[in-house]
């Protein structure tokens, strides 16, 4: 597939690390992005920069989306001069959002209307992964399209994991970060306890991420929330959205996710502290003292 024509569609911290790989690895590439400014170090790169989705589509074997959340994605696909109509039939279509489970199905629905096939692909790793091509890509769909689209894949990640039909990514997607945001909320609540209780913070954070709670989220976190470092692989105001995303997901299988809900108060506590743009590690701001 080293000539197939691919779109992207948003360019944000993961979506222009993607572009960035496929353009290394020699693919025929337009970008789409809401914001033209960021299309600018990719068009310098030998990318095509379209001006709406339907352009960026017009003429592309497989089409990616990796854009904010399912309003976005709507409005890419379906919306006015959106991809989905100017996609030629038996165009592959990879969202790799982080989406409900409903939404994907609609989209499904509607790409199979036009001959289309729907792969959602979200991917397990941030802006470093993206970066370096190190993602994870969790796909629900047809064998027969994943396998078609997995050598372009590979290029941006270590893996494409095929778990079943068509939103079964989306569901493993919101479990994982669902998992993610609790135990990120959690250790920011250990931290201003750490500080707050009088121990030393370097002995305490030793413990902690030597000892059984020390999982690598655990281990890269508490770096970024002691150093402060807040500058975003993956914003608090994303992490808000995709813990309500999985709480749906739960009430639909009859199962509340109370730690969800918790992890939730704490990260939309932190986005009306004015951190909703920065890293999740930010989190840590509402529980030290002022």
């Amino acid at each position: 597939m080293e000539q197939t024509h691919v779109a992207i569609l948003g360019l944000g911290l993961m979506g222009g690390g993607m572009a960035g790989n496929l353009l290394a690895a020699g693919y025929p590439l337009t970008v789409y992005n809401r914001t033209p400014e960021k299309a600018q170090p990719l068009a310098a790169k030998g990318a095509r920069v379209a001006k709406t989705p339907a352009e960026a589509a017009a003429g592309a074997q497989v089409i990616i989306s990796m854009v904010s959340d399912d309003n976005v994605s709507r409005e890419i696909w379906l919306g006015r001069d959106g991809a989905l109509a100017a996609a030629a039939a038996g165009t592959i279509l990879i969202e790799c959002s982080t989406l409900t489970p409903a939404w994907i199905d609609e989209l499904d629905a509607s790409a199979r209307r036009r001959s289309l096939d729907l792969i959602d692909a979200p991917v397990t790793g941030s802006k470093p992964q993206a970066a370096s091509g190190q993602l994870l890509f969790l796909a629900g769909g047809s064998a027969s399209a994943i396998h078609r689209v997995t050598p372009l894949l590979q290029t941006m990640g270590r893996g494409v994991l095929h778990l079943g039909p068509i939103g079964s990514g989306a569901r493993m997607k919101l479990i994982n970060n669902f998992l993610c945001g609790v135990q990120a909320a959690s250790l920011a609540e250990a931290i201003g306890l750490i500080e707050r209780s009088g121990l030393n913070a370097d002995q305490a954070l030793q413990v902690l991420t030597e000892g059984a709670p020390g999982s690598p989220l655990v281990k890269t976190l508490s770096a970024r929330m002691m150093a402060r470092d807040y500058q975003p692989n993956f914003a608090a105001r994303l992490m808000a959205k995709d813990l309500t995303y999985a709480i749906s997901l739960g009430k639909a299988c009859s199962l509340e996710l109370s730690t969800a809900g918790s992890a939730l108060r704490d990260y939309s506590a932190a986005i009306d502290a004015g951190h909703g743009d920065e890293d999740i590690s930010a989190v840590v701001e509402t529980f030290r003292k002022s």
